[in-house]
């Protein structure tokens, strides 16, 4: 098993680039400053795009984001890291955030993730399952299972009833689908938006098991909120109508009854 990640830096910034939308969430408002927003790995491209629409829609507001696994930025935040908006990719990590009384108010599931097995693009082994997972030799890569990712795969695998052993657990998602795209491995469990942001290298197979290990991303504004005005406005453009057309064409899934 790879060593654990070091703690990634609390926030890179975003340059301010893009394109804004006349039906964003009502203009700059007298909002300013920066908006600091942690996020799961997974959310990365399409809250790249959100947070350049969100700049534009609030000249001189600036978003910075801090990407990675959720489990490690919930240790991060339970420690005292500044932000004011925090990205889950499972209720479980958003849970220890909310427990340790650093969030305002309840949180709100945003989107669902779904998992596929990335493999090299044209799929040279012919991977159709789980099952093939085990063929001898294969070389697969996982999350490590404290992460939304890990703890989804792990779900799976028992839903088919396959037991496999990795080559390497990976602190987030975007580590496992790295092992794919450098040929490190053969495939690798990961979410069906990381497959479509890394399409021109790797293809996604489906497997029927996924349906019983979706994941719910959740989002809250955070307790100690440097700057809770704008982090309110972020979090109300993530789930504006502009906000669901960005996740959707990323590949999330609307949350449950909507």
């Amino acid at each position: 098993m790879r060593a654990a990640l070091a703690v990634l830096p609390l926030v890179a910034a975003l340059g301010i680039a893009g394109c804004g939308d006349d039906n964003d969430d009502g203009g700059s408002g007298g909002i300013t400053g920066t908006v600091t927003v942690f996020a799961a790995a997974s959310l990365t491209e399409s809250f790249t795009t959100l947070g350049r629409q969100f700049e534009n829609a609030h000249p001189g507001v600036r978003v910075t984001f801090n990407f990675a696994g959720s489990s490690q930025l919930a240790t991060q935040l339970t420690q005292g890291a500044p932000a004011d908006v925090f990205a889950s990719a499972s209720p479980r990590n958003m849970a220890t955030v909310t427990d340790a009384g650093a969030a305002a108010g309840s949180p709100t599931v945003f989107a669902r993730n779904q998992l596929v097995i990335a493999v090299p693009k044209g799929n040279p082994d012919g991977v159709t399952g789980l099952a093939d997972l085990t063929r001898p030799g294969a070389k697969v890569a996982l999350c490590a299972e404290q992460v939304p990712c890990g703890a989804a795969a792990t779900r799976a695998l028992a839903e088919a009833g396959v037991t496999l052993t990795p080559v390497t657990l990976e602190q987030d998602v975007k580590g496992a689908l790295s092992k794919v795209t450098l040929g490190e491995v053969d495939a690798a469990l990961v979410y069906r938006t990381d497959v479509r942001s890394a399409a021109a290298k790797v293809d996604g197979v489906e497997f029927p098991e996924s349906a019983r290990a979706v994941n719910d991303y959740p989002l809250v504004v955070l307790k100690d909120a440097p700057n809770p005005a704008a982090a309110r406005a972020f979090v109300a453009h993530v789930r504006s109508d502009q906000g669901r057309a960005v996740l959707t064409d990323a590949g999330f899934q609307p949350p449950a009854g909507s």
